[in-house]
Formats: C-alpha cells, structure tokens, sequence
C-alpha cells in the first residue's frame, strides 16, 4: 500500500458484520497505540477493552444512545492518566496527556484501517456515565470510545478542505 493510501482508506465506521475481532489485533492495535508520541515519554494513556454486551449497551447509553457504539464488537476506552503526567502540572492534565491519547487513537484508528477493520472515534458521551460503567478511578478521564469490527460496508470517503485552506506559511 502506498503511504498516502493507508490515509486515504480510513473511514469512520458505525455500522459493523456480527464477525469477532480476534484477541491478536486488539493486542496490535493497542501496541500501535502506545508506539504513538507522548509528553516525556511518559505515556500518560490507558486503554480498557470491552466485550461484554451489558457494559457495551452502558457506554452507547453513555454516549447519548448512539447505539452502533454497542452493536461493535468490541469497545476500545482510551483515558488520559492524570498521575502519569502529574509531574507537568496544570498544562500536562488539561493538554498534553489529552493529545497522548489522541496521538495513540490516530495510530489505533490507521493500524486497524490497516488489516480490514474499522472504527469510529467517538468523543460525545457522558464521561461519568462512562467512567462509572468502566469503574475507572479517579485519575483516570475517558476521552475517546473506538467501537471496532469488520466494517459491513466499504463507506465513502468524507469530504476534506483542501491543503491549500489550511496552510498558512510564516504567519496566517
């Protein structure tokens, strides 16, 4: 696959085929995630992978009833660590573990592009809601659900603005 292309094919799927997602990609999609640039290196991100139906349909309600989030078979919670990135203070939990995770979710969404699946970043949801669900301590702040599975339909490509409306050189 040419490198572009790998950008290209990624689509944000909410509609999924009732096949598994094996245990290996999961792994590798989250070992993708953690090779993902950090603040400091000090990988101020966790992940929590769920499969159970009665916790999924809780992070669907959680996410304002957007039910595909619970047809997917399986669920990818991805948290910034508050204490992991204590030690930048205000600005390392209000920013940078806030793009660690992004950083890693981008990685997880291209890996899984990669080998046939798909996935949908979410971020509308209601974080207590979600953090109850998932019994996430206190430092722990979910930021983004990635529902994943095999993709029921090929999707099309979302329209972009071109580079030429997003790039200013030396001053806007």
């Amino acid at each position: 696959m040419r490198s572009m292309e790998l950008f290209r094919n990624r689509r944000s799927v909410r509609s999924f085929t009732d096949e598994g997602v094996p245990d290996q990609v999961i792994a590798e999609a989250l070992e993708a995630g953690n090779l993902a640039p950090s603040a400091g290196n000090l990988q101020a991100r966790d992940f929590v992978v769920v499969r159970g139906i009665e916790r999924k349909r809780q992070l669907a309600d959680a996410a304002h009833s957007q039910m595909f989030v619970a047809d997917a078979p399986v669920i990818l919670a991805c948290c910034a660590n508050l204490d992991r990135i204590a030690s930048y203070g205000p600005r390392g939990r209000e920013l940078y573990c806030l793009q660690d995770v992004a950083a890693a979710v981008e990685n997880i969404l291209l890996y899984l592009s990669s080998v046939g699946y798909g996935a949908c970043w979410v971020g509308a949801f209601n974080e207590k809601k979600v953090s109850d669900a998932l019994n996430l301590p206190i430092n722990v702040r979910p930021l983004a659900l990635l529902p994943v599975g095999r993709p029921a339909s090929e999707g099309k490509p979302q329209s972009r603005l071109g580079t030429d409306d997003l790039v200013h050189f030396e001053e806007w």
